[in-house]
């Protein structure tokens, strides 16, 4: 649909006002383009070392006040534990994401991340949000990029997409009014794409935010792929408000598969489009697969943080889960690295 960086800007904003299934159909043919029948997947599991938080973000039910009953702080035994659990049933891919805890220094996640490495040297670490490595060079006074090198060097391969929340400014003051300002957001994941680091980009939607909001965040995405070509994957995550501060209802069917699809057209210089079960669901994100999205993500094993706000999918999907839901959807597996 979009070529090169020029855009109809009209157009964009227009999308939503096509019907749902000519959406899909479009979205459908541009993912067809590149993928053919493929659709994507990994066996990865999450581990979040601690849920304890000093930013306190409106939108949040995972994090804690470090006396809060539900507070909780892994050790580096039970990590590798997990990560022992992570390598039996064959994961290739750990996923580190926690938060930004009031009293742990840098080293302490730097020393996770180097423990894993060390003892687990297979796998793949996706670790810590440009929120989390922001937050490591404010204590440190180290810069963003010297504390990127110094994470590869204990094993980072790439880095997750979260802490985009939604662009605008107003919005994000009302659901994260102490989390990162999107201007650093950006910078981080600049630097990472400097550094031959490849990230995730997210959007949260489905709070406070409008579908023209959405699109504005969608293009400063686009803009900076344009720039740096160093991200590898969108995705679009339903906010579930349940335990949260924020009280709407959960965004419909119609309105998810739309946005996905809107995704789909507007990131033509994204390589893949995720449909993240973890907040779909199984059905809906089997759908997804027909409305632009190529990529299930994983059996992502022990994710908490979407599960704290209410999400009812599995905690986990086994391959063979995945592999029936994809076939389910006329797709073709394709296990990645």
């Amino acid at each position: 649909m979009m070529k090169n960086t020029q855009m109809d800007t009209d157009a964009v904003f227009q999308l939503y006002d096509a019907d749902l299934h000519e959406l899909g159909m479009r979205a459908d043919e541009v993912r067809r383009q590149r993928h053919g029948d493929k659709a994507y997947y990994v066996v990865n599991a999450h581990i979040n070392p601690t849920n304890v938080c000093r930013i306190g973000c409106p939108l949040c039910a995972f994090a804690c006040k470090p006396d809060d009953k539900n507070a909780y702080v892994l050790e580096i035994d039970e990590i590798l534990s997990r990560a022992q659990n992570a390598a039996d049933f064959g994961a290739t891919q750990l996923h580190l994401v926690s938060s930004v805890h009031p009293d742990k220094p840098y080293s302490w996640y730097r020393d996770i991340m180097a423990a894993v490495h060390s003892a687990f040297p297979q796998f793949k670490l996706k670790a810590w949000t440009a929120v989390e490595i922001f937050a490591f060079a404010e204590s440190t006074a180290m810069s963003i990029e010297q504390i990127l090198r110094d994470l590869q060097s204990v094993g980072l391969v790439s880095m997750p997409g979260g802490g985009a929340e939604i662009f605008d400014a107003a919005v994000r003051k009302k659901i994260a009014p102490h989390k990162i300002p999107v201007e650093k957001w950006l910078e981080v994941h600049r630097t990472a794409h400097k550094l031959g680091i490849p990230t995730n980009a997210t959007m949260l939607f489905g709070h406070l935010e409008t579908r023209r909001q959405r699109i504005e965040h969608l293009l400063q995405l686009r803009e900076l792929q344009e720039e740096t070509r160093g991200f590898d994957c969108f995705v679009p995550l339903v906010f579930h408000p349940q335990n949260t501060q924020i009280d709407v209802q959960a965004a419909a069917a119609n309105e998810i598969l739309k946005t996905i699809a809107v995704s789909r057209l507007i990131l033509d210089n994204f390589e893949h489009i995720k449909t993240y079960w973890v907040t779909l669901g199984e059905s809906l994100a089997q759908i997804a697969l027909s409305y632009g999205a190529d990529d299930f993500d994983g059996t992502v094993f022990e994710e908490r943080i979407h599960h704290e706000a209410g999400s009812s999918a599995p905690k986990g999907l086994t391959e063979k889960r995945i592999c029936e839901l994809i076939t389910g959807a006329k797709r073709i597996p394709v296990r990645m690295k």
